[in-house]
């Protein structure tokens, strides 16, 4: 199977109780069905810089905002294959680009360590990110993911995420998926994500079961919560 390296989609998200969720499944029943991993974890390592710039601008809110990390779908080994991605939004639309590598050498090149063959535009375009931001590992973030395809509609895609956790320590992917938890139990987080128009009979479930967009980034929301809070706690002023 062809492994996907670019996207540019608008995605939406939203705050989901369990029990909205239950009904959401019941009622895209016909649309919708699993896509071929069914049920898994996501692993990330995201990249920053020491005082947190990248996150303190993204939640500014600004036209074109970016970020760095390396992704991994289950715990890997030193062989396996994870994607360091490179995401963008430029206007409300989010662009994708990543490249897959083994564990270990996605390692060494993201330390800047060593450089893996090749030069393919995707490659530039994280090389200058690098270069330019002299990012480091900031914190590790998992959760747990059924994700949804829409056969009529192939661009369609729902997933839901829950169990949101992170870890300060460990920044390695091949450490385990363990964290605290920082989104309440009882909640997921919808993401649709679509290149075209939402289509009429999923905007009709979501008003249905009163469920509004909502603005929630995972890192951000790490950021707020345990950088922001210690700061704040510890009389720390941080000027974006």
């Amino acid at each position: 199977m062809a492994i996907q390296t670019t996207f540019a989609r608008i995605e939406k998200k939203y705050m989901v109780t369990d029990k909205q969720y239950r009904a959401m499944c019941t009622a895209l029943a016909g649309y919708v069905e699993p896509d071929e991993f069914g049920a898994y974890t996501i692993c990330n390592i995201y990249y920053d810089t020491p005082d947190y710039a990248l996150i303190r601008a993204s939640l500014d809110k600004p036209v074109y905002k970016e970020k760095l990390r390396l992704r991994s779908y289950g715990v890997p080994d030193d062989s396996s294959r994870v994607f360091v991605e490179l995401k963008k939004k430029f206007d409300g639309v989010v662009y994708k680009r990543r490249v897959t590598m083994p564990l270990a050498q996605a390692r060494n090149y993201l330390s800047r360590t060593i450089q893996p063959a090749g030069n393919e535009q995707i490659r530039q375009e994280i090389d200058w990110f690098l270069q330019f931001h002299q990012p480091q590992p900031a914190v590790f973030l998992a959760y747990d993911r059924v994700a949804y395809t829409c056969p009529a509609q192939p661009d369609l895609r729902l997933t839901f995420d829950s169990k949101l956790r992170w870890r300060e320590q460990a920044l390695d992917l091949a450490a385990g998926d363990y964290g605290e938890f920082l989104t309440p139990p009882g909640t997921r987080i919808l993401e649709i994500k679509v290149s075209g128009a939402m289509p009429l009979w999923l905007s009709a479930i979501l008003d249905q079961l009163e469920i509004y967009p909502a603005s929630f980034s995972k890192y951000g929301t790490y950021y707020k919560q345990r950088v922001l809070g210690s700061w704040q706690m510890e009389g720390v002023v941080c000027c974006a």
